[in-house]
């Protein structure tokens, strides 16, 4: 998995959670559905710290807890290298 796939799935997790579209996600933090649907997608590989810290305000999570989960904390740039 890749570093954009961890974030893609750790959005698409987090909305299936709270029982919300990617739609509602994007007016409940402020961030473009574009954005959201390039990161969900794949488009966007590295997404902004600000986009980041808006979705997880909106999911009442701090930026940390958004991104403390096992896929990214297991990640490692060495083994992914291209």
């Amino acid at each position: 998995m890749n570093y954009g796939e961890i974030y893609a799935n750790r959005i698409r997790s987090l909305c299936k959670k709270r029982g919300i579209s990617i739609n509602q996600l994007a007016k409940m933090s402020n961030v473009r559905q574009s954005s959201i649907d390039n990161i969900v997608n794949g488009r966007t590989c590295n997404p902004g710290v600000v986009n980041l810290h808006k979705m997880a305000s909106a999911l009442n999570m701090t930026l940390a807890e958004f991104l403390d989960f096992k896929e990214l904390n297991d990640f490692s740039f060495e083994d992914n290298e291209e």
